[in-house]
Protein backbone atom coordinates (compact mmCIF):
# COMPACT_ATOMS: atom_id res chain seq x y z
CA UNK A 1 0.00 0.00 0.00
CA UNK A 2 1.32 3.50 -1.17
CA UNK A 3 2.25 6.01 2.01
CA UNK A 4 0.41 8.93 1.65
CA UNK A 5 2.75 12.11 0.78
CA UNK A 6 2.91 14.49 4.04
CA UNK A 7 2.09 18.06 2.35
CA UNK A 8 5.17 19.92 4.19
CA UNK A 9 3.82 23.41 5.17
CA UNK A 10 6.21 26.16 3.27
CA UNK A 11 8.36 28.26 5.78
CA UNK A 12 6.74 31.99 5.90
CA UNK A 13 8.42 34.95 3.95
CA UNK A 14 10.72 36.60 5.94
CA UNK A 15 9.39 40.05 7.43
CA UNK A 16 9.51 42.66 4.73
CA UNK A 17 11.44 46.33 6.19
CA UNK A 18 10.99 49.35 5.39
CA UNK A 19 12.92 50.44 2.41
CA UNK A 20 15.39 52.76 2.92
CA UNK A 21 15.30 55.71 0.35
CA UNK A 22 18.58 57.23 -0.63
CA UNK A 23 16.78 60.43 0.89
CA UNK A 24 16.02 58.49 4.10
CA UNK A 25 19.34 57.65 5.71
CA UNK A 26 19.42 55.83 9.35
CA UNK A 27 19.75 58.75 11.55
CA UNK A 28 23.18 58.78 12.74
CA UNK A 29 23.85 59.33 16.78
CA UNK A 30 26.91 61.76 17.07
CA UNK A 31 25.59 64.07 14.41
CA UNK A 32 21.67 64.19 16.13
CA UNK A 33 23.19 63.99 19.26
CA UNK A 34 24.85 67.52 18.64
CA UNK A 35 21.69 69.09 16.99
CA UNK A 36 19.86 68.43 20.07
CA UNK A 37 22.49 69.61 22.28
CA UNK A 38 23.11 72.84 19.51
CA UNK A 39 18.74 73.35 20.31
CA UNK A 40 19.38 72.72 23.86
CA UNK A 41 22.08 75.99 24.00
CA UNK A 42 19.61 77.68 21.35
CA UNK A 43 16.97 77.87 23.94
CA UNK A 44 18.61 78.70 27.00
CA UNK A 45 20.16 81.46 25.08
CA UNK A 46 16.76 82.66 24.10
CA UNK A 47 15.65 82.43 27.88
CA UNK A 48 18.83 84.40 29.46
CA UNK A 49 18.08 86.87 27.05
CA UNK A 50 14.98 88.17 29.31
CA UNK A 51 15.45 89.46 32.92
CA UNK A 52 15.97 87.79 35.57
CA UNK A 53 14.82 87.49 38.77
CA UNK A 54 15.15 90.56 41.18
CA UNK A 55 16.64 92.63 38.27
CA UNK A 56 16.60 96.76 39.73
CA UNK A 57 14.85 95.25 42.71
CA UNK A 58 16.60 96.80 45.88
CA UNK A 59 17.98 96.17 48.25
CA UNK A 60 18.91 93.13 47.57
CA UNK A 61 18.41 92.03 43.31
CA UNK A 62 17.65 88.84 43.61
CA UNK A 63 19.59 85.42 42.98
CA UNK A 64 21.44 87.64 40.32
CA UNK A 65 22.87 89.19 43.18
CA UNK A 66 23.73 86.59 45.73
CA UNK A 67 25.84 84.65 42.97
CA UNK A 68 27.20 88.03 41.97
CA UNK A 69 27.71 88.91 45.43
CA UNK A 70 29.80 85.28 46.20
CA UNK A 71 31.78 86.19 43.59
CA UNK A 72 32.98 89.47 44.93
CA UNK A 73 33.18 88.04 48.52
CA UNK A 74 35.73 84.85 47.58
CA UNK A 75 38.03 86.58 44.71
CA UNK A 76 38.38 89.08 48.03
CA UNK A 77 38.82 87.19 50.93
CA UNK A 78 40.19 84.20 52.44
CA UNK A 79 38.39 80.78 52.59
CA UNK A 80 38.23 81.30 56.27
CA UNK A 81 35.99 84.64 55.83
CA UNK A 82 33.79 82.99 53.28
CA UNK A 83 31.57 82.05 55.92
CA UNK A 84 31.51 84.21 58.86
CA UNK A 85 30.43 87.99 59.43
CA UNK A 86 33.87 89.82 59.08
CA UNK A 87 33.91 93.34 58.35
CA UNK A 88 34.03 92.82 54.72
CA UNK A 89 31.27 90.20 55.22
CA UNK A 90 27.90 90.77 55.90
CA UNK A 91 26.00 87.20 56.06
CA UNK A 92 22.59 89.63 56.51
CA UNK A 93 23.26 90.94 52.95
CA UNK A 94 23.42 87.39 51.11
CA UNK A 95 25.66 85.29 53.17
CA UNK A 96 27.23 82.49 51.54
CA UNK A 97 25.02 79.42 52.43
CA UNK A 98 26.31 76.51 49.70
CA UNK A 99 28.71 73.57 50.29
CA UNK A 100 32.52 74.63 49.14
CA UNK A 101 32.38 73.49 45.64
CA UNK A 102 29.96 76.37 45.22
CA UNK A 103 32.54 78.65 46.84
CA UNK A 104 34.90 77.24 44.86
CA UNK A 105 32.89 78.12 41.82
CA UNK A 106 31.94 81.79 42.90
CA UNK A 107 35.91 82.33 43.17
CA UNK A 108 36.51 80.96 39.60
CA UNK A 109 33.75 82.62 37.58
CA UNK A 110 34.42 86.05 40.05
CA UNK A 111 38.15 85.43 38.50
CA UNK A 112 36.88 85.39 34.82
CA UNK A 113 34.37 88.38 35.74
CA UNK A 114 37.27 90.77 37.77
CA UNK A 115 39.70 90.30 34.82
CA UNK A 116 36.96 91.27 32.49
CA UNK A 117 34.65 94.23 34.14
CA UNK A 118 36.07 94.44 37.60
CA UNK A 119 34.28 97.04 39.13
CA UNK A 120 31.44 94.57 38.85
CA UNK A 121 32.85 92.71 41.56
CA UNK A 122 34.92 95.09 43.59
CA UNK A 123 34.50 94.20 47.38
CA UNK A 124 31.52 96.51 49.26
CA UNK A 125 31.13 98.93 46.62
CA UNK A 126 29.55 96.68 44.03
CA UNK A 127 26.88 95.97 45.69
CA UNK A 128 23.61 95.95 43.24
CA UNK A 129 26.06 96.22 40.41
CA UNK A 130 23.81 95.88 37.07
CA UNK A 131 24.94 96.45 33.57
CA UNK A 132 24.40 95.03 30.26
CA UNK A 133 27.92 93.93 30.66
CA UNK A 134 27.63 91.96 33.64
CA UNK A 135 24.70 90.58 32.74
CA UNK A 136 26.33 88.92 29.77
CA UNK A 137 29.15 88.24 31.41
CA UNK A 138 26.85 86.77 34.60
CA UNK A 139 24.78 84.86 32.08
CA UNK A 140 27.53 83.36 30.05
CA UNK A 141 29.19 81.72 33.32
CA UNK A 142 25.69 79.67 33.58
CA UNK A 143 25.79 79.14 29.63
CA UNK A 144 29.40 77.90 30.20
CA UNK A 145 28.75 75.73 33.03
CA UNK A 146 25.95 73.72 31.86
CA UNK A 147 26.99 73.03 28.48
CA UNK A 148 30.03 71.66 30.48
CA UNK A 149 28.53 69.84 32.91
CA UNK A 150 24.83 69.36 32.07
CA UNK A 151 25.14 68.51 28.97
CA UNK A 152 28.21 66.34 28.71
CA UNK A 153 26.41 64.13 31.71
CA UNK A 154 23.31 64.31 30.18
CA UNK A 155 25.13 62.83 27.29
CA UNK A 156 26.56 60.06 29.23
CA UNK A 157 23.42 59.43 31.01
CA UNK A 158 21.51 58.59 27.24
CA UNK A 159 24.45 56.08 26.32
CA UNK A 160 24.74 54.56 29.86
CA UNK A 161 21.12 54.00 30.20
CA UNK A 162 20.59 52.87 26.24
CA UNK A 163 22.90 50.21 26.55
CA UNK A 164 22.67 48.77 29.79
CA UNK A 165 19.14 49.99 31.57
CA UNK A 166 16.85 47.97 32.68
CA UNK A 167 13.12 47.24 31.53
CA UNK A 168 12.82 46.97 27.59
CA UNK A 169 15.30 45.59 25.39
CA UNK A 170 18.26 47.27 24.52
CA UNK A 171 16.66 47.44 21.02
CA UNK A 172 13.72 48.98 22.11
CA UNK A 173 15.43 51.53 24.18
CA UNK A 174 17.75 53.05 21.42
CA UNK A 175 14.72 53.91 19.31
CA UNK A 176 13.74 56.16 21.99
CA UNK A 177 17.04 57.77 22.14
CA UNK A 178 16.93 60.93 21.04
CA UNK A 179 13.46 61.68 22.73
CA UNK A 180 15.24 61.03 26.10
CA UNK A 181 18.02 63.46 25.50
CA UNK A 182 16.16 66.08 24.24
CA UNK A 183 13.64 65.50 27.75
CA UNK A 184 16.65 65.54 29.74
CA UNK A 185 18.70 68.49 28.16
CA UNK A 186 15.99 71.05 27.23
CA UNK A 187 14.05 70.03 30.51
CA UNK A 188 11.89 73.45 30.52
CA UNK A 189 12.27 73.19 34.74
CA UNK A 190 16.19 73.86 34.77
CA UNK A 191 16.21 76.19 31.76
CA UNK A 192 14.36 78.74 33.46
CA UNK A 193 15.54 78.59 36.96
CA UNK A 194 19.38 78.87 36.05
CA UNK A 195 18.55 80.84 32.69
CA UNK A 196 15.91 83.17 33.56
CA UNK A 197 15.57 82.82 37.40
CA UNK A 198 19.38 82.84 37.49
CA UNK A 199 20.73 80.09 39.55
CA UNK A 200 23.87 77.12 39.12
CA UNK A 201 21.67 74.03 39.72
CA UNK A 202 22.96 72.57 36.38
CA UNK A 203 26.57 71.72 38.20
CA UNK A 204 25.11 69.93 40.94
CA UNK A 205 22.20 68.16 39.11
CA UNK A 206 24.82 67.50 36.37
CA UNK A 207 26.95 65.78 38.50
CA UNK A 208 24.55 63.73 40.13
CA UNK A 209 23.33 62.79 36.28
CA UNK A 210 26.83 61.50 35.64
CA UNK A 211 26.66 59.89 39.35
CA UNK A 212 23.48 58.19 37.45
CA UNK A 213 25.70 57.34 34.15
CA UNK A 214 28.35 55.72 36.35
CA UNK A 215 25.79 53.19 38.27
CA UNK A 216 24.15 52.19 34.73
CA UNK A 217 27.66 51.57 33.44
CA UNK A 218 28.91 49.95 36.40
CA UNK A 219 31.60 52.39 37.60
CA UNK A 220 30.35 52.78 41.08
CA UNK A 221 33.56 54.39 42.47
CA UNK A 222 33.47 57.06 39.56
CA UNK A 223 29.63 57.55 40.67
CA UNK A 224 30.82 57.83 44.00
CA UNK A 225 33.40 60.49 43.24
CA UNK A 226 30.71 62.61 40.93
CA UNK A 227 27.76 62.41 43.91
CA UNK A 228 30.24 63.86 46.43
CA UNK A 229 30.79 66.51 44.85
CA UNK A 230 26.70 67.28 43.62
CA UNK A 231 26.41 66.96 47.77
CA UNK A 232 29.63 69.62 48.05
CA UNK A 233 28.14 71.76 45.29
CA UNK A 234 24.56 71.71 46.71
CA UNK A 235 23.23 70.97 49.76
CA UNK A 236 19.80 69.75 47.61
CA UNK A 237 21.84 66.26 46.52
CA UNK A 238 21.16 64.92 50.11
CA UNK A 239 17.37 63.92 48.46
CA UNK A 240 19.06 61.44 46.43
CA UNK A 241 21.55 60.22 48.99
CA UNK A 242 19.61 57.67 50.27
CA UNK A 243 19.46 56.27 46.41
CA UNK A 244 22.76 56.43 45.71
CA UNK A 245 23.87 54.77 49.59
CA UNK A 246 21.54 51.65 49.66
CA UNK A 247 22.80 50.87 45.95
CA UNK A 248 25.85 51.55 46.26
CA UNK A 249 25.99 49.67 49.54
CA UNK A 250 24.07 46.98 47.86
CA UNK A 251 26.30 46.36 45.06
CA UNK A 252 29.54 46.49 47.75
CA UNK A 253 27.76 43.39 50.11
CA UNK A 254 27.40 41.45 46.90
CA UNK A 255 30.62 41.39 45.42
CA UNK A 256 33.35 38.88 46.30
CA UNK A 257 35.49 40.60 49.21
CA UNK A 258 32.65 42.69 50.40
CA UNK A 259 34.55 44.31 53.24
CA UNK A 260 37.30 45.30 50.91
CA UNK A 261 34.89 46.73 48.56
CA UNK A 262 32.76 48.76 51.34
CA UNK A 263 36.56 50.17 52.18
CA UNK A 264 37.23 51.42 48.64
CA UNK A 265 34.03 53.16 48.62
CA UNK A 266 34.50 54.99 51.59
CA UNK A 267 37.76 55.69 50.95
CA UNK A 268 36.62 57.79 47.43
CA UNK A 269 33.75 59.07 49.46
CA UNK A 270 35.92 60.63 52.23
CA UNK A 271 38.83 61.65 49.78
CA UNK A 272 36.58 63.55 47.62
CA UNK A 273 35.53 65.36 50.76
CA UNK A 274 38.76 65.93 52.45
CA UNK A 275 39.26 67.60 49.66
CA UNK A 276 36.92 69.68 48.91
CA UNK A 277 36.82 71.04 52.40
CA UNK A 278 40.73 71.33 53.00
CA UNK A 279 41.43 74.42 53.57
CA UNK A 280 38.51 74.62 55.94
CA UNK A 281 39.39 71.83 57.84
CA UNK A 282 42.74 73.88 59.62
CA UNK A 283 40.24 75.13 61.83
CA UNK A 284 38.04 73.57 63.49
CA UNK A 285 35.56 77.03 63.85
CA UNK A 286 35.94 77.56 60.24
CA UNK A 287 34.63 74.08 59.33
CA UNK A 288 31.93 74.48 61.82
CA UNK A 289 31.08 77.60 60.57
CA UNK A 290 31.09 76.33 57.16
CA UNK A 291 28.68 73.16 58.27
CA UNK A 292 26.05 75.67 59.97
CA UNK A 293 25.50 77.37 56.69
CA UNK A 294 25.43 74.01 54.96
CA UNK A 295 22.75 72.31 56.93
CA UNK A 296 20.73 75.90 57.58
Amino acid sequence: MAKAKKHRTPAPDPPVTAAQLPWQPPVPPVPTALLISFAALLVRVLVSVGPYSGQGTAPKFGDYEAQRHWMELTIHLPPSDWYRTTSDNDLAYWGLDYPPLSAYQSLLHGRIINASLPDSVALRSSRGFESLESKLLMRWTVLSSDMLVFVPAALWFVWAYMKGGVGAREEDRWEGWMWLLAMVVINPCLVLIDHGHFQYNCISLGLTLGAIAGVLSRNELVAATLFSLAINHKQMSLYFAPAFFSHLLGKCLRRKYPIVEVMKLAFIVLGTFAIVWWPFLRSSEAALQVMVDYLL
